[in-house]
């Protein structure tokens, strides 16, 4: 469980959209508080979905090769499948979508409610789902789960936190290196998506197929 959520946490930090909306809303006015709402609305739908897994399985991660572990996997597999075809997918229609205009006056007039609305708005779900289903073989009887499921979440928000500390107690040199980032991202953002998409996927395949058939 713990090397698939460093795996998830990674990808799902590193993923381009939320990276970008977060940009975005940092760069509007009262970005600061806007970013706050941003984060808080990304981390309560973690710990959301986690603390209902939780629930569902009391804590206790089912035997193997119980229906409840084989369904789990079997989730796994099928996330995996898809993000390999929407990375492909991706890859076909890169540099084929013209670019939109307009989207930092609206930006502009963003608020903390719809900062937050944004952040699930642009949560990578399909990650976001292969964690819950990786959180289903969560023990709570023993403090390296906590810790895991900790280190899940601090790590899937850690691009999020480093910015916005960045933007709090360092603005002006925060605005030019965010400004790089956007404009970096604005050209790269295709390809970032691509790469993160096909490799959680893979490691999703590989790892569902060994537990299923090992």
């Amino acid at each position: 469980m713990l090397l698939d959520l460093l795996i998830l946490g990674l990808a799902i930090a590193l993923n381009p959209l939320p990276v970008t909306g977060f940009v975005l809303v940092l760069s509007a006015p009262a970005g600061i508080w806007n970013g706050l709402a941003f984060v808080l609305a990304w981390l309560a739908c973690f710990v959301g979905i986690i603390a209902a897994v939780l629930l569902v399985t009391g804590g206790q991660p089912p035997p193997p090769r119980s229906p409840p572990s084989e369904a789990a996997l079997a989730a796994k597999l099928a996330i995996g499948l898809a993000l390999v075809w929407y990375a492909e997918h991706a890859r076909r229609r890169m540099g084929t979508r013209p670019k939109r205009s307009g989207s930092t006056s609206r930006v502009d007039r963003i608020n903390p409610w719809s900062a937050a609305g944004l952040a699930l708005l642009l949560q990578p779900w399909g990650c976001v789902a292969a964690g819950a289903a990786t959180v289903v073989a969560a023990d709570l009887s023993h403090a390296a789960s906590y810790a895991a499921l900790f280190g899940y979440c601090l790590l899937a928000t850690s691009s999020l936190l480093t910015m916005e500390v960045y933007a709090t107690f360092a603005p002006e040199a925060a605005a030019e290196r965010l400004g790089n980032l956007r404009a970096w991202l604005e050209g790269h953002k295709e390809q970032a998506i691509v790469a993160v998409s096909l490799l959680a996927g893979l490691w999703l395949v590989g790892r569902s197929i060994y537990g299923l058939t090992g």
